[in-house]
């Protein structure tokens, strides 16, 4: 761990750059990300992730949840209630917050798998939703999560939130979808896509060879570039009068079926 001494101005040169990953430009630009909050700062830790930066409020003191020995590596830092304000996302600032850099994963890295389970994410857009949906893949098992264009940002505080710490547990890449999705398929993966309109139940699906679930935006759905990929649409069945489920809730339940099948 080096420890650094504190810093107290929200004008100070690095807390402006920090407070820059706030926004999806800033993010980009540094190729890092902010995350919130003891769980979160634990989760990153224990998991390898590449944390760059911790602060901690000066006044509350670091956590003791946080040991030093895992803190190995990262540059830890005593800052003001203000600079702690200044960096985070929510009304009520945390004690802790961290700054870490962005995983570099290939989504064609996720085709090596054979018995893969994969959920492709195209053009959802609500940070809850895509938080959810990595948190069930992280649940079941699955390979991966690849996420398309046009979706919600992955390292978007209420996106890493919403993740309750999968972001750490499962791989999560972005990617263009159609030519991955043709290649997947060149490849004996079969496309599955939850639709209203389709016959056939996700119960009589076969999720057990390897299996991508294709999930689309909230309003509209999946595209139609990408919905002519799809080997299998598959409806939800529902006894109640819903009319159907959101997008984040669907994928839990398709994935929770596929856990089933391929055995728990």
């Amino acid at each position: 761990m080096n420890r650094q001494e504190p810093i107290r101005s929200v004008n100070n040169p690095r807390v402006k750059g920090w407070s820059q990953l706030l926004d999806k430009k800033g993010r980009d630009k540094r190729g890092a990300y902010i995350i919130e909050g003891v769980h979160l700062v634990q989760e990153a830790l224990r998991h390898g992730a590449a944390v760059e930066t911790i602060l901690y409020s000066e006044l509350r003191g670091l956590p003791d949840e946080i040991g030093p020995a895992a803190m190995e590596g990262a540059e830890c830092i005593p800052v003001s209630e203000q600079v702690l304000a200044k960096v985070s996302d929510t009304q009520t600032p945390q004690a802790v917050v961290a700054i870490v850099e962005k995983a570099r994963l290939s989504a064609e890295s996720l085709l090596e798998r054979r018995d893969g389970l994969v959920v492709v994410v195209d053009g959802v857009q609500d940070p809850g939703n895509l938080g959810t949906i990595v948190r069930s893949a992280d649940a079941v098992g699955a390979t991966g999560v690849v996420l398309g264009r046009g979706t919600v940002d992955l390292y978007n505080p209420k996106t890493v939130r919403s993740t309750m710490g999968s972001l750490f547990h499962v791989p999560v890449a972005e990617a263009d979808l159609l030519p991955l999705l043709a290649e997947a398929k060149r490849r004996g993966v079969k496309l599955f896509n939850a639709s209203l309109q389709a016959s056939r139940t996700c119960y009589e699906a076969d999720f057990t060879g390897p299996t991508w679930i294709v999930l689309g935006n909230e309003g509209k759905g999946v595209s139609p570039e990408v919905a002519a990929q799809v080997d299998e649409h598959v409806i939800i069945p529902m006894k109640g009068s819903a009319e159907s489920l959101n997008v984040a809730m669907a994928a839990t339940v398709l994935l929770f079926e596929a856990m089933r099948q391929r055995g728990l």
